[in-house]
């Protein structure tokens, strides 16, 4: 009955995040107005697309979610989420200031996988595997998911006209974005810690998540073969 009802969880999740993720990982509307016609050094609204980018990415989220899942110490806390941070930064401001170029379709099927992956570790089945560290796996795909982030950007023909502080800006954006995120996070799960049924829930939880990050990568496998490869 249990195993029935985390399925049943998982698909309705699915149907409701991954419709949502391919909106809301690209940048459209009046932001992306906004970057294209922008020049100059723009501090405050560049701050505001990072942010804005990070709460609204759900791949990102459910990533952020899964890493401080079992951390308890605020110690603990500080140095994955740094690693995470300083992971994604580098290949952020690497990808849009030094051009370097990768499919967004492939990038962000590798982020999937990286909630995939967050949901076996937390559930321990690299346990005992010799020279595993989840702190070096979590650095690795903070890097992937900078890359993530730079495509997005990579989309548009931005002003070289304080590109730099524009998108270090945005940067910083995305950073109090995830500030943001988690303290909701780490205030969720606190509560939910004091339940109970929290072991039983957070197994659970954990299963639900490896489907979701299952479908957000065949998801963006679909896109890279029918409409980036099917384009060339």
């Amino acid at each position: 009955m249990r195993r029935h009802a985390t399925i049943s969880l998982a698909l309705t999740l699915l149907s409701i995040l991954v419709p949502q993720v391919a909106r809301a990982h690209g940048v459209e509307g009046g932001d992306a107005a906004f970057i294209e016609q922008t020049t100059g050094l723009k501090i405050g609204p560049w701050l505001y697309l990072g942010a804005k980018h990070m709460v609204t990415g759900y791949d990102h989220l459910l990533f952020i979610a899964g890493v401080v899942f079992f951390l308890y110490h605020l110690r603990d806390i500080a140095l994955y989420v740094t690693l995470f941070s300083i992971g994604h930064s580098l290949t952020l401001l690497f990808g849009v200031l030094g051009g370097i170029h990768l499919s967004p379709y492939l990038v962000d099927a590798v982020v999937g996988l990286s909630v995939v992956w967050k949901a076996l570790d937390n559930l321990g089945a690299f346990r005992g595997v010799r020279g595993y560290d989840n702190r070096g796996a979590v650095f690795a795909f903070g890097l992937v998911h900078g890359f993530g982030l730079a495509t997005k950007l990579q989309d548009f023909s931005i002003s070289q006209d304080g590109l730099i502080g524009n998108i270090v800006s945005f940067n910083l954006g995305v950073e109090m974005g995830q500030f943001i995120a988690l303290a909701l996070i780490l205030s969720a799960i606190t509560v939910w810690r004091a339940a109970p049924s929290f072991a039983r829930q957070a197994t659970n939880a954990n299963i639900v998540l490896m489907p979701l990050g299952f479908a957000l990568t065949f998801y963006q496998l679909a896109g890279y073969f029918i409409i980036e490869r099917g384009a060339s």
